[in-house]
C-alpha cells in the first residue's frame, strides 16, 4: 500500500507538470489515434462508471485535449477522439510514464526484475478483476 501511494503521488506530482490529474493521463492514453471509443468502452477500460469517464472527459475539453461525437450508426452513443493537441499530449504522457517506470525498475536489481514483474501484473489483475465486480 506504502509503494501504491508514494508512487501515486509522485506520479501526480509529474502529471501537474502537464497540467493534468491522475486518472485524466490513464483516459488519455486509452484512446487511440483517429480511432473514436465510447464512452462505455472507456469507463469499462478504466474500471469507472461512465459518469466519472464523462466528468474527467468535460475537463478534458476544456483543456481542447478530447472531443466528443455522436456514433455513426447510433445517435444514443457517445464516441470520444483526441485532438491534435491531446494527441501531443498522449505522446508526453508516454514518455513520462516510461521514465518514471525507468526510475522505479532501476531500484531493483536485473536478476530479480522479471520475477518481480510478474507478480505485479498478477496482482494488477487481480485487482482489477474484483473492481469490475464491485462496480
Amino acid at each position: 500500500m506504502s509503494i501504491s501511494k508514494s508512487t501515486r503521488a509522485f506520479l501526480s506530482l509529474l502529471l501537474m507538470e502537464l497540467d493534468l490529474h491522475p486518472g485524466q493521463d490513464q483516459l488519455l492514453a486509452r484512446v487511440e489515434p483517429g480511432v473514436p471509443v465510447s464512452v462505455s468502452a472507456l469507463a469499462d477500460q478504466l474500471s469507472v462508471r461512465p459518469s466519472t469517464v464523462s466528468k474527467m472527459l468535460d475537463r478534458l475539453m476544456e483543456k481542447n485535449l478530447v472531443e466528443r461525437t455522436a456514433h455513426s450508426h447510433d445517435a444514443r452513443r457517445t464516441m470520444v477522439m483526441l485532438t491534435p493537441a491531446g494527441r501531443a499530449l498522449r505522446g508526453r504522457v508516454a514518455t513520462l510514464w516510461e521514465k518514471l517506470e525507468a526510475d522505479l525498475a532501476s531500484a531493483v536489481a536485473p536478476e530479480r526484475r522479471e520475477n518481480l514483474l510478474g507478480s505485479l501484473r498478477e496482482a494488477d489483475e487481480l485487482l482489477t478483476a474484483k473492481l469490475r465486480r464491485l462496480r
